[in-house]
């Protein structure tokens, strides 16, 4: 092999703000999960009150707020970067045509709370289903592509949709309440985030959990205080509480498009200054090829990185003695490689060596254990490398994160004696 390599070019800004920059979704913080529940508690009273009140009925109501969402989504999948008026006022008029495909369906079709209930958790499980398989992945962190956003306003709609089933199947069927089903989900949800914080449940899992939960809370809250004293609200009517929920709302928005505190490229760059990159390699780790690499991916900024190397074995059928002497092939690989890399790259290396002998299994691994910006893909030449006819980089890059791939050359053929 020589020094030279071939590589995907990435741009000339670092790949993890340009990552930050594109990500259309807010910093999950406090200020979420209040502007959520205000907008679900919108999204019952202003139903109500747009079809009663004003008399459009539900079926105008829905096309008007249809169409006004298909026009704010517009905006919303137009811009590069997350903006706060855009993005909360789509979840305020998603948060309503999620209520009115339920009422449609049940007031209008007949359809029984316990069917649109058990439908649209099903509808909501086939989009996780299908978003996890396309994209591996249902962080809201990593909302930085068109296939990705499309994927989460679609499950934001059915989430809205489910919650409102629920929440009226509770509070109504059920007769809890509606003071009682608010308070029975905001303790389920407290109860998720025991689970989370204190026994580790699965963040994503978690946030996916309590984002549905949210909406029939918000739902209960809006009934218990617009809804007449007789059948148990406080008699606020919707008019009243939609113009409490939306002035609310707007305080809050204003204020985190001024300060920004929930800009989640804001919340990356404190808390990451460097960039944590991910080198895959297996007898290239020690290349002069990838050397070059990551001494030109540091001149670019700053940037930690992390040797992996998947177990060099060729297939999983191996035994217990085999996948031990692979194990120490690479280990081995890690020894010569990490002094060279730390010497480019102006800083302590790590390394680890992993049992799987897939890449793509070894990769995905590592990524769910740590937190990483970037991937630098480091294999054999065209024609003979399997990384490459299996279209590894392709993969990793729909994982969402920038990959470059350098290719080693092969060596020149030596000239002919004269």
């Amino acid at each position: 092999m020589v020094a030279e390599a071939q590589q995907i070019p990435e741009p000339s800004a670092a790949p993890s703000l340009r990552r930050q920059m594109l990500n259309k979704v807010p910093e999950v913080t406090l200020y979420f999960w209040i502007i959520k529940v205000l907008c679900t508690t919108v999204g019952e009273t202003a139903s109500d009150y747009l079809a009663t009140n004003l008399n459009l009925g539900l079926t105008k109501t829905t096309f008007i707020t249809g169409s006004l969402l298909i026009v704010t989504l517009i905006f919303q999948f137009r811009v590069r970067k997350y903006v706060p008026g855009i993005y909360w006022l789509g979840i305020v008029l998603i948060s309503v045509v999620g209520t009115q495909i339920t009422d449609n369906l049940t007031d209008n079709f007949g359809v029984s709370l316990v069917t649109t209930t058990i439908v649209f958790s099903i509808v909501l499980a086939f989009v996780f289903a299908v978003w996890y398989a396309s994209e591996r992945t249902l962080s809201i962190h990593t909302i930085y592509t068109t296939k990705r956003e499309a994927f989460y306003w679609l499950a934001v709609l059915f989430t809205f949709a489910l919650g409102t089933a629920a929440g009226d199947l509770t509070a109504e069927r059920l007769a809890v309440g509606y003071a009682w089903s608010a308070v029975l989900f905001a303790a389920i949800i407290a109860a998720v985030g025991v689970a989370h914080y204190r026994f580790k449940l699965n963040a994503v899992l978690a946030f996916w959990i309590a984002y549905i939960l949210t909406r029939p809370l918000g739902a209960s809250l809006g009934d218990l205080l617009s809804q007449d004293r007789s059948v148990g609200g406080l008699g606020l009517g919707t008019t009243v509480t939609s113009i409490i929920f939306l002035v609310a709302i707007l305080v809050v928005v204003v204020y985190l498009s001024i300060t920004r505190k929930d800009a989640t490229e804001t919340k990356a760059l404190e808390a990451a200054p460097h960039a944590q990159v991910l080198v895959v390699a297996r007898t290239t780790a020690a290349t002069p090829a990838l050397l070059d690499a990551i001494r030109e991916r540091v001149a670019r900024g700053p940037a930690r990185f992390h040797l992996l190397i998947p177990n060099p074995a060729a297939h999983a059928e191996l035994t217990e003695a085999e996948r031990e002497r692979h194990h120490i092939e690479g280990d081995h690989l890690l020894e010569l490689a990490l002094p060279l890399i730390d010497q480019v790259a102006g800083t302590a290396t790590e390394g680890s060596v992993s049992i799987r002998h897939d890449p793509m299994d070894a990769i995905e691994e590592t990524l769910r254990e740590g937190d990483f910006h970037e991937v630098i893909v480091s294999t054999l030449p065209h024609g003979v490398s399997r990384w490459l006819h299996a279209d590894l980089p392709s993969r990793i890059a729909h994982l969402g994160l920038p990959v470059t791939t350098v290719v080693a050359a092969r060596r020149a053929p030596a000239p002919a004696p004269a």
